[in-house]
């Protein structure tokens, strides 16, 4: 069908086409839709978020996320009118429909690479955030790293014994039943972050030490406008943020009575919601730490309320919340790895196993060796997310689209892809430069 609409198939007049019927079990209420698509956004990068504020400003960090949320919702306004126009529902599909193959391959590599950058944050918040969350219930001071306390060596079993099995199934249905738990985590995470902000004063006092941190006065007024080689990290982290498209067009697909107005309403609230999570979260986290905050909020509370209960309910259910979703993103992952390695192979077993273990060293290795959470929102974020999010829904629809050229779509997807490109080129080179740098400074 999709070979057939790509091919001429499509109407001058654009008339509409109906999205295929669904089984009546897979029907989805208006509002459990809103609930998909605010899970499908909000993840890991909320605890990057305060490092972006630190090094944009208040101000600069709230225009910077108001045109990125904007722009994340004007490009899935772009993608379901392409999937009414031609009645398909995946983003691959519409790559193929847009670039045959390459189009497919295009898609496929920028997810492959996407859902491998997130798992990989989320091994790094277990590798940074266990250790801690045992030591702090254990009050112990110890002589040298147990093995129980070694990030690296706690993330490596956490993998094989509770990862891997959970990868390696075929089905993993009951697990979508984790997502209101990640999205409850999210909001307590940011109630925490409000919380504490009366309760930290500046400077810091570090009652595990017993002295008074190096802050100046300077140190503890807000900046409202900051631009420094770091600033290059804001715009992907918040690109990695707001990136839910390729969970989209499937949530359509299961929407009571879908309609493009109804599920774009449906995006609006998605994104509306989680825009109000990321600005409390890192306005708040910012305000506490200000240019102290690190690239990994929690760990910033952490390093100055090690034995803080608030605090360690948080990294409890942030573990828990990362342990049972890096599993779930697996999925996608080796679904787009086994369609450009074995598309036109039947299922093999030992093509799942390999390819599940594959994925699973790769993502270990790159959250043991990779130093910071700054590093995998910036590249991810400045290729992958700035291509799904910008770049592929406007090259699509001036593909496919049968509008005129001057129309206000065509001209709003022909921006979309200009803008898209800067961002992730101009970042990309930023955060190169910034790494040049600091090498050249360890040296």
């Amino acid at each position: 069908m999709a070979s057939e609409l790509c091919d001429g198939g499509l109407d001058e007049q654009l008339i509409p086409r109906q999205i295929p019927p669904r089984q009546a079990s897979t029907v989805a209420s208006f509002a459990s839709s809103v609930f998909n698509v605010t899970h499908a956004i909000m993840g890991s990068g909320i605890l990057g978020l305060a490092f972006a504020m630190a090094n944009t400003g208040i101000i600069g960090f709230s225009v910077l996320l108001l045109i990125v949320a904007f722009l994340a919702a004007y490009s899935v306004h772009l993608l379901l009118e392409l999937c009414q126009q031609t009645a398909l529902t995946s983003y691959e599909d519409l790559g193929f429909c847009a670039f045959k193959t390459t189009g497919k391959v295009m898609v496929a590599v920028a997810i492959l690479i996407q859902n491998i950058g997130a798992m990989s944050s989320y091994l790094f918040i277990i590798k940074s955030e266990l250790p801690a969350a045992i030591a702090g219930f254990l009050h112990n001071n110890h002589n040298g790293t147990p093995w129980y306390l070694n990030g690296q060596i706690l993330l490596v079993i956490i993998v094989i014994c509770v990862v891997l099995p959970l990868a390696l199934l075929r089905k993993i249905e009951f697990l979508g039943y984790t997502s209101g738990l990640s999205i409850l985590f999210m909001v307590y995470f940011t109630t925490v972050v409000i919380v504490k902000k009366w309760f930290i004063p500046c400077p810091l006092f570090n009652d595990t030490v017993g002295c008074v941190q190096n802050f100046s006065s300077d140190e503890c007024k807000p900046k409202f406008f900051q631009v420094s080689y770091k600033s290059a990290y804001a715009i992907p982290t918040m690109a990695f943020s707001f990136l839910c498209h390729t969970s989209v067009l499937p949530i359509y697909c299961e929407l009571q009575r879908p309609s493009k107005s109804k599920m774009q309403k449906v995006v609006n609230i998605g994104i509306t919601l989680s825009f109000s999570v990321y600005m409390l979260s890192a306005l708040f986290g910012y305000l506490t730490f200000y240019g102290k905050v690190e690239s990994q909020l929690l760990h910033t509370y952490s390093q100055y309320l090690p034995h803080d209960t608030l605090i360690m309910s948080v990294r409890l259910c942030l573990l828990f919340s990362v342990l049972l979703t890096v599993p779930l993103i697996h999925f996608p992952a080796r679904k787009s790895l086994m369609l450009l390695l074995f598309s036109n192979r039947s299922f093999s077993c030992i093509h799942h196993i390999v390819v599940t273990l594959a994925i699973q060293i790769l993502i270990v290795l790159l959250a043991i060796y990779v130093p910071n959470l700054q590093n995998i929102f910036g590249v991810v974020g400045s290729t992958t997310s700035a291509a799904l999010l910008f770049i592929y829904p406007g090259l699509f629809y001036l593909k496919i689209s049968r509008e005129p050229l001057k129309s206000l779509n065509k001209l709003g997807a022909l921006g979309l892809i200009i803008l898209g490109f800067l961002m992730g080129v101009v970042s990309l080179v930023l955060i190169i430069i910034n790494w040049l740098h600091s090498t050249a400074s360890l040296v």
